[in-house]
């Protein structure tokens, strides 16, 4: 598994998760690491030649620089944009955070300086009755990365998110706040707020882009900060 693995998780299911790991890849990829990302489960899929394509998926092996098989990316593809778990029992299938886990160490043992996991939705999203997302990241021991959507709401989705993350026993890595509304009233004080409340490293203000690109998010995004707090 590469040293510099993170498990990218959002407030909710617009957060931004896609966009900010695309953009940490890229940063990656600027630091001349050999980076990787995985979005291991997909809804929202659209049918095409090769079989079922997700657009998030599609981004992360777009901005990686080791270039894995779509299948590797995202090994999990629902067609219908709804919960993972309920597309799962449309269509009679078992969603295992073992099976999973296991998917995705196979995809990490590729010689990588960098990759990301990227969940679906927020991270206590269903895989079944019985368990969740965190689940995985939790079998995986990835330190996580918490993408807040800045929106009406967002402390209370963030200090909560980042609470479940500790108790599940995982290291909060750092937070990014993603501008998701860009008028949303009173941002600084919003993001202030996070920033003080929240016991991880701020790693970077996501401003709303009109071309949010992999290189134009990745400028906004601090990764020595990152980085330093995972080796400290």
């Amino acid at each position: 598994m590469p040293k510099h693995s993170f498990f990218i998780t959002g407030t909710d299911t617009d957060a931004g998760k896609t966009v900010i790991s695309a953009g940490l890849l890229a940063a990656a990829n600027a630091k001349g690491m050999r980076s990787l990302g995985l979005k291991p489960i997909a809804a929202g899929c659209e049918k095409t030649a090769e079989g079922l394509r997700n657009d998030d998926a599609l981004q992360l092996q777009a901005a990686a620089s080791i270039q894995l098989p779509y299948e590797q990316v995202n090994p999990i593809a629902f067609e219908p944009p709804i919960a993972p778990h309920i597309a799962a029992m449309q269509e009679k299938r078992m969603l295992s955070a073992d099976r999973i886990s296991a998917m995705c160490k196979g995809a990490l043992m590729q010689p990588a300086d960098f990759a990301v996991v990227e969940g679906a939705g927020g991270w206590r999203v269903p895989l079944s009755h019985r368990e969740t997302f965190a689940h995985i990241a939790k079998q995986l021991n990835l330190p996580v990365i918490l993408v807040v959507g800045m929106k009406l709401g967002c402390i209370n989705h963030a200090l909560l998110t980042a609470e479940a993350v500790v108790r599940d026993g995982l290291k909060l890595a750092g937070w990014v706040a993603n501008r998701v509304d860009p008028d949303m009233a009173c941002y600084d004080e919003n993001a202030a707020t996070i920033e003080m409340m929240l016991r991880a490293p701020l790693l970077g203000e996501v401003p709303h882009l009109n071309e949010p690109t992999a290189e134009n998010v990745a400028q906004y995004l601090d990764l020595d900060t990152l980085l330093d707090g995972l080796s400290g």
